[in-house]
């Protein structure tokens, strides 16, 4: 944790204030792009030859109203899961050996699984601000160390489609049922990982991003503590706002995505990529 502080140091994201001016940014993300979109006047900035935002979104909490995962694990694990996070949140497992452990605990069937999961709400500006982001050809994806089938399911229900639903847009880990046993596994783990992360979304950040792009992160826990440290801009809610908070490190809280859509179509309305793709849905096809 120390070496994560000490980078959120060196490597502070910025922020936006109430009137959407540039509060904080690091040197080497401060480029034209940072500094024009986010200007209080943002008719005066139009540059079309700057790279475009790529936008990377945590799931649980963040897109539906609770963590999906938790409420699985309140109505249909054994007590015992709360152990597990517990020592999760001590620091002393990673989030791949903590799901694995909590999972193992699961008792379902599948249609007990898709009732509940069914039943979890999602933020009700969400899908208005997908297909905001989709229709001026803005990349997005969702980083997640829940399951991809919750995903899936999730989204198919508020209709939202395209690369996400395809699985090309979404990195989660992955679930089957065998009887009444849930079996996870993890696709998106990194090499080298320190953390142990279930899906180490740093590094798919950094692999996405490849310093073309400025990068945005949505999320609320966390377990998104890691992949701040590759965000040019944060929007925090609940336990990631606090920590964010707590460690110096700079973001934009919002409550929902009718906050998070205020606070970036200032940047994505008039933005390059909005130029080039403004009602096109083509564009997240090429993103690599």
């Amino acid at each position: 944790m120390s070496k994560l502080i000490e980078k959120a140091e060196k490597t502070k994201p910025f922020s936006l204030t109430a009137g959407g001016v540039l509060d904080s940014v690091p040197e080497k993300k401060a480029n034209g792009w940072a500094r024009g979109l986010l200007m209080a006047n943002p008719s005066s900035a139009t540059r079309l030859d700057e790279p475009s935002p790529i936008v990377f979104c945590d799931f649980d909490g963040t897109i539906t109203q609770v963590d999906v995962t938790d409420a699985i694990l309140e109505r249909l694990a054994d007590p015992q899961w709360r152990d597990v996070e517990q020592a999760w949140v001590r620091g002393e497992i990673g989030s791949r050996e903590c799901l694995a452990r909590q999972m193992a605990l699961v008792r379902a069937s599948a249609r007990e699984l898709g009732s509940l999961i069914d039943s979890i709400p999602t933020d009700p500006g969400f899908a208005d601000f997908y297909r905001c982001v989709e229709d001026r050809g803005v990349p997005f994806y969702v980083l997640s160390d829940g399951f991809d089938y919750v995903v899936r399911r999730v989204l198919r229900r508020s209709g939202v489609d395209g690369e996400l639903r395809n699985g090309r847009h979404l990195f989660a880990s992955a679930l089957r049922l065998r009887g009444r046993r849930a079996l996870p596994s993890f696709p998106h783990p990194a090499a080298g990982c320190e953390h142990g992360c279930a899906t180490c979304k740093a590094a798919i950040m950094r692999r996405l991003g490849r310093g073309r792009r400025p990068v945005i992160f949505i999320g609320d826990g966390l377990s998104d503590r890691f992949a701040v440290q590759e965000a040019s801009l944060v929007l925090a809610k609940s336990r990631l706002l606090d920590y964010c908070q707590e460690n110096g490190i700079a973001c934009q809280p919002f409550r929902t995505f009718a906050d998070v859509q205020k606070t970036l179509d200032g940047m994505l309305a008039w933005g390059p990529a909005a130029a080039r793709h403004r009602g096109s849905r083509k564009a997240l096809a090429a993103v690599p």
